[in-house]
Protein backbone atom coordinates (compact mmCIF):
# COMPACT_ATOMS: atom_id res chain seq x y z
CA UNK A 1 0.00 0.00 0.00
CA UNK A 2 1.44 3.63 -0.75
CA UNK A 3 2.17 5.52 1.77
CA UNK A 4 -0.94 8.34 3.02
CA UNK A 5 1.11 10.31 5.00
CA UNK A 6 4.68 11.75 4.69
CA UNK A 7 4.96 12.45 8.17
CA UNK A 8 3.01 11.68 10.56
CA UNK A 9 4.32 13.41 14.98
CA UNK A 10 2.70 11.03 17.63
CA UNK A 11 2.52 13.03 20.88
CA UNK A 12 2.87 10.59 23.72
CA UNK A 13 4.34 7.24 22.05
CA UNK A 14 2.79 4.50 24.77
CA UNK A 15 0.69 1.93 23.96
CA UNK A 16 -1.69 2.87 21.44
CA UNK A 17 0.48 5.71 19.53
CA UNK A 18 3.23 3.63 19.72
CA UNK A 19 1.10 0.49 18.54
CA UNK A 20 -0.04 2.84 15.66
CA UNK A 21 3.50 4.21 14.81
CA UNK A 22 4.80 -0.04 14.50
CA UNK A 23 1.76 -0.86 12.25
CA UNK A 24 2.02 2.36 10.22
CA UNK A 25 5.69 1.35 9.34
CA UNK A 26 4.76 -2.26 8.89
CA UNK A 27 2.06 -1.54 6.68
CA UNK A 28 4.27 1.46 4.31
CA UNK A 29 1.49 3.62 5.24
CA UNK A 30 4.04 6.81 6.31
CA UNK A 31 7.51 7.55 4.91
CA UNK A 32 9.20 9.26 8.31
CA UNK A 33 7.48 8.67 11.92
CA UNK A 34 8.29 11.15 14.95
CA UNK A 35 7.79 11.02 18.23
CA UNK A 36 6.88 13.71 21.14
CA UNK A 37 6.93 13.17 24.80
CA UNK A 38 7.52 14.58 27.98
CA UNK A 39 9.91 11.93 28.77
CA UNK A 40 12.97 10.96 27.72
CA UNK A 41 13.17 7.41 29.24
CA UNK A 42 10.06 6.51 27.12
CA UNK A 43 11.53 8.57 23.83
CA UNK A 44 14.50 6.04 24.32
CA UNK A 45 13.04 3.05 24.08
CA UNK A 46 10.62 4.02 21.47
CA UNK A 47 13.84 4.66 19.67
CA UNK A 48 15.44 1.32 20.73
CA UNK A 49 12.53 -0.61 19.21
CA UNK A 50 12.77 1.08 16.30
CA UNK A 51 8.92 2.58 16.67
CA UNK A 52 9.75 6.01 15.46
CA UNK A 53 12.25 7.29 13.29
CA UNK A 54 12.93 10.41 15.57
CA UNK A 55 12.38 11.41 18.87
CA UNK A 56 12.36 14.89 20.39
CA UNK A 57 10.95 16.39 23.67
CA UNK A 58 10.97 19.76 21.29
CA UNK A 59 7.25 20.94 20.15
CA UNK A 60 9.34 23.00 17.27
CA UNK A 61 10.99 19.85 15.85
CA UNK A 62 8.16 17.80 16.06
CA UNK A 63 5.88 19.77 14.24
CA UNK A 64 7.98 20.36 10.92
CA UNK A 65 6.92 18.73 8.11
CA UNK A 66 4.08 16.84 9.50
CA UNK A 67 0.89 16.48 7.86
CA UNK A 68 -0.37 14.08 10.46
CA UNK A 69 -0.47 15.09 13.72
CA UNK A 70 -1.41 12.04 15.97
CA UNK A 71 -2.61 13.25 19.96
CA UNK A 72 -2.06 10.12 22.27
CA UNK A 73 -1.62 11.77 25.52
CA UNK A 74 -4.45 12.18 28.61
CA UNK A 75 -6.78 14.50 26.81
CA UNK A 76 -7.01 17.53 28.92
CA UNK A 77 -3.37 17.48 27.75
CA UNK A 78 -4.52 17.92 23.91
CA UNK A 79 -5.05 21.93 24.02
CA UNK A 80 -1.31 22.84 25.29
CA UNK A 81 0.27 20.38 22.78
CA UNK A 82 -1.45 21.20 19.80
CA UNK A 83 -0.83 24.91 20.69
CA UNK A 84 2.73 24.51 21.04
CA UNK A 85 2.56 22.85 18.09
CA UNK A 86 0.91 24.74 15.48
CA UNK A 87 3.09 27.61 14.63
CA UNK A 88 5.60 24.99 13.18
CA UNK A 89 2.67 23.12 10.95
CA UNK A 90 2.48 22.96 7.90
CA UNK A 91 -0.91 24.92 6.67
CA UNK A 92 -2.98 22.14 5.74
CA UNK A 93 -1.98 19.50 8.42
CA UNK A 94 -4.57 16.88 9.71
CA UNK A 95 -5.19 16.82 13.61
CA UNK A 96 -6.29 13.23 14.97
CA UNK A 97 -6.39 11.78 18.64
CA UNK A 98 -6.87 8.75 19.80
CA UNK A 99 -8.41 9.97 23.29
CA UNK A 100 -11.71 8.37 24.80
CA UNK A 101 -13.94 11.38 24.96
CA UNK A 102 -14.77 13.46 21.99
CA UNK A 103 -17.41 16.21 22.40
CA UNK A 104 -14.72 18.02 24.37
CA UNK A 105 -11.43 17.27 22.39
CA UNK A 106 -13.67 19.19 19.13
CA UNK A 107 -15.17 22.27 21.63
CA UNK A 108 -11.27 22.62 22.65
CA UNK A 109 -9.33 21.28 19.06
CA UNK A 110 -11.81 23.31 16.67
CA UNK A 111 -10.94 27.01 17.58
CA UNK A 112 -7.69 26.85 17.47
CA UNK A 113 -6.71 25.01 13.97
CA UNK A 114 -5.78 27.36 11.09
CA UNK A 115 -8.30 27.83 7.72
CA UNK A 116 -6.53 24.71 5.97
CA UNK A 117 -6.68 22.19 8.29
CA UNK A 118 -8.96 19.31 9.61
CA UNK A 119 -9.93 17.59 12.77
CA UNK A 120 -10.62 14.14 12.72
CA UNK A 121 -11.18 12.25 15.99
CA UNK A 122 -10.66 8.70 16.10
CA UNK A 123 -10.82 5.99 19.14
CA UNK A 124 -9.26 2.92 18.94
CA UNK A 125 -11.40 0.38 21.05
CA UNK A 126 -8.34 -1.84 22.07
CA UNK A 127 -6.52 -0.51 25.21
CA UNK A 128 -4.94 -2.82 28.09
CA UNK A 129 -4.12 -2.07 31.44
CA UNK A 130 -0.11 -1.88 30.20
CA UNK A 131 1.63 1.55 29.42
CA UNK A 132 4.73 3.31 27.66
CA UNK A 133 6.70 2.89 24.00
CA UNK A 134 7.89 -0.92 25.83
CA UNK A 135 4.07 -2.10 25.66
CA UNK A 136 3.16 -1.56 22.22
CA UNK A 137 2.25 -3.85 19.67
CA UNK A 138 1.85 -3.97 16.00
CA UNK A 139 -1.12 -6.13 16.03
CA UNK A 140 -2.46 -4.58 19.04
CA UNK A 141 -5.65 -3.32 16.56
CA UNK A 142 -6.14 -6.82 14.42
CA UNK A 143 -9.88 -7.18 14.71
CA UNK A 144 -10.70 -4.67 17.27
CA UNK A 145 -13.39 -1.22 16.40
CA UNK A 146 -11.59 1.84 15.98
CA UNK A 147 -14.42 4.63 15.79
CA UNK A 148 -14.08 7.94 13.73
CA UNK A 149 -15.78 10.61 14.71
CA UNK A 150 -16.29 13.63 12.27
CA UNK A 151 -17.33 16.94 13.15
CA UNK A 152 -17.28 20.48 11.33
CA UNK A 153 -13.63 20.78 10.63
CA UNK A 154 -13.72 16.95 9.43
CA UNK A 155 -12.69 17.44 5.58
CA UNK A 156 -13.10 14.20 3.00
CA UNK A 157 -10.38 13.52 2.14
CA UNK A 158 -8.73 13.57 6.03
CA UNK A 159 -11.23 11.70 7.08
CA UNK A 160 -10.72 8.84 3.76
CA UNK A 161 -6.98 9.26 4.60
CA UNK A 162 -7.26 8.80 8.60
CA UNK A 163 -9.60 5.99 8.57
CA UNK A 164 -7.30 3.71 5.73
CA UNK A 165 -5.05 4.47 8.00
CA UNK A 166 -7.07 2.56 10.81
CA UNK A 167 -8.27 -0.27 8.15
CA UNK A 168 -4.72 -0.92 7.53
CA UNK A 169 -3.65 -2.00 11.19
CA UNK A 170 -6.13 -4.63 10.70
CA UNK A 171 -8.67 -2.73 12.66
CA UNK A 172 -12.94 -2.50 11.85
CA UNK A 173 -13.86 1.07 11.65
CA UNK A 174 -16.82 2.91 11.76
CA UNK A 175 -18.37 6.54 12.16
CA UNK A 176 -20.75 7.45 14.86
CA UNK A 177 -21.16 11.45 16.42
CA UNK A 178 -19.00 12.77 18.68
CA UNK A 179 -22.05 12.65 21.41
CA UNK A 180 -22.87 9.57 20.81
CA UNK A 181 -19.34 8.44 21.11
CA UNK A 182 -19.28 9.61 24.59
CA UNK A 183 -22.84 8.42 25.80
CA UNK A 184 -21.87 4.55 24.39
CA UNK A 185 -18.13 4.88 26.09
CA UNK A 186 -19.54 6.33 29.02
CA UNK A 187 -21.59 2.91 29.49
CA UNK A 188 -18.86 0.09 28.01
CA UNK A 189 -15.70 1.80 28.83
CA UNK A 190 -15.57 4.91 31.54
CA UNK A 191 -18.16 3.01 33.93
CA UNK A 192 -16.19 -0.30 34.24
CA UNK A 193 -13.10 1.76 34.70
CA UNK A 194 -14.85 3.28 37.70
CA UNK A 195 -16.42 0.08 39.14
CA UNK A 196 -12.95 -1.89 38.79
CA UNK A 197 -11.31 1.07 40.74
CA UNK A 198 -14.05 2.23 43.34
CA UNK A 199 -14.17 -1.72 44.37
CA UNK A 200 -10.22 -1.78 44.78
CA UNK A 201 -10.06 1.36 46.63
CA UNK A 202 -12.90 0.02 48.79
CA UNK A 203 -10.35 -2.97 49.42
CA UNK A 204 -7.10 -1.49 49.57
CA UNK A 205 -6.96 -1.30 53.41
CA UNK A 206 -9.44 -3.81 54.27
CA UNK A 207 -8.51 -6.07 57.01
CA UNK A 208 -10.36 -8.54 59.15
CA UNK A 209 -9.10 -10.19 62.18
CA UNK A 210 -5.56 -8.47 61.21
CA UNK A 211 -5.68 -10.50 58.06
CA UNK A 212 -5.61 -8.40 54.74
CA UNK A 213 -8.84 -9.34 52.96
CA UNK A 214 -7.79 -9.06 49.40
CA UNK A 215 -5.27 -11.81 50.51
CA UNK A 216 -8.03 -14.01 50.19
CA UNK A 217 -9.39 -13.29 46.49
CA UNK A 218 -9.17 -15.87 43.82
CA UNK A 219 -9.48 -15.27 39.91
CA UNK A 220 -12.48 -13.41 40.93
CA UNK A 221 -10.84 -10.29 42.38
CA UNK A 222 -8.05 -10.13 39.76
CA UNK A 223 -10.16 -10.39 37.15
CA UNK A 224 -12.83 -7.79 38.25
CA UNK A 225 -9.64 -5.41 39.24
CA UNK A 226 -7.50 -5.67 36.50
CA UNK A 227 -8.25 -2.36 34.90
CA UNK A 228 -7.61 -0.73 38.32
CA UNK A 229 -3.79 -0.99 37.29
CA UNK A 230 -4.49 1.59 34.26
CA UNK A 231 -3.26 5.37 33.92
CA UNK A 232 -4.83 7.19 36.44
CA UNK A 233 -3.77 10.56 35.06
CA UNK A 234 -5.53 8.95 31.77
CA UNK A 235 -8.69 8.39 33.50
CA UNK A 236 -8.78 11.77 35.47
CA UNK A 237 -9.02 13.35 32.29
CA UNK A 238 -11.48 11.43 30.82
CA UNK A 239 -13.58 11.74 33.85
CA UNK A 240 -13.43 15.46 34.26
CA UNK A 241 -14.20 15.70 30.10
CA UNK A 242 -17.35 13.55 29.83
CA UNK A 243 -18.68 14.30 33.05
CA UNK A 244 -22.40 14.16 32.03
CA UNK A 245 -22.41 10.61 30.21
CA UNK A 246 -20.35 9.32 32.82
CA UNK A 247 -22.65 10.76 35.61
CA UNK A 248 -25.74 8.93 33.68
CA UNK A 249 -23.47 5.95 33.79
CA UNK A 250 -22.75 5.75 37.31
CA UNK A 251 -26.80 6.30 37.58
CA UNK A 252 -27.19 3.22 36.56
CA UNK A 253 -24.82 1.29 38.17
CA UNK A 254 -26.28 2.70 41.57
CA UNK A 255 -29.26 1.57 40.83
CA UNK A 256 -28.14 -1.76 40.01
CA UNK A 257 -26.47 -1.94 43.31
CA UNK A 258 -29.56 -0.72 44.93
CA UNK A 259 -31.82 -3.51 43.43
CA UNK A 260 -29.10 -5.80 45.13
CA UNK A 261 -29.09 -4.43 48.37
CA UNK A 262 -32.79 -4.32 48.57
CA UNK A 263 -32.94 -7.75 47.72
CA UNK A 264 -29.82 -9.42 50.32
CA UNK A 265 -31.53 -7.19 52.93
CA UNK A 266 -34.63 -8.72 52.35
CA UNK A 267 -33.36 -12.04 52.01
CA UNK A 268 -35.23 -11.86 48.43
CA UNK A 269 -34.02 -15.46 46.53
CA UNK A 270 -35.85 -14.52 43.88
CA UNK A 271 -35.19 -11.37 43.12
CA UNK A 272 -31.64 -11.94 43.88
CA UNK A 273 -31.59 -15.22 41.27
CA UNK A 274 -33.12 -12.83 39.01
CA UNK A 275 -30.18 -10.17 38.94
CA UNK A 276 -27.50 -12.59 38.67
CA UNK A 277 -29.36 -14.24 35.93
CA UNK A 278 -29.56 -11.02 33.95
CA UNK A 279 -26.10 -10.46 34.51
CA UNK A 280 -25.11 -13.57 33.50
CA UNK A 281 -26.76 -13.50 30.16
CA UNK A 282 -25.30 -10.10 29.56
CA UNK A 283 -21.74 -11.60 30.33
CA UNK A 284 -22.58 -14.47 27.81
CA UNK A 285 -23.25 -11.33 24.66
CA UNK A 286 -19.78 -10.10 25.26
CA UNK A 287 -17.96 -11.15 22.28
Amino acid sequence: MSALFRQITICGVGLIGGSLAMAARREGLVERIVGLGRGQANLDVAMQRGIVDFATRDPAEAARGADLVMLAAPVMTFPETLGTLLPHLPENAVVTDVGSVKSWVVRALEPMLGARMALVGAHPVAGKESTGAGAAEAELFVGRRVIVTPSARSAADAIERVEALWRATGARVERMAPEAHDAILARASHLPQIAASALAAALADERIDGKAAIEYGAGGLRDTTRIAASSPEMWRDICLTNRAAILAAIGLYRGALDQFERAVERADAGALHELFERGRRMRGRLR
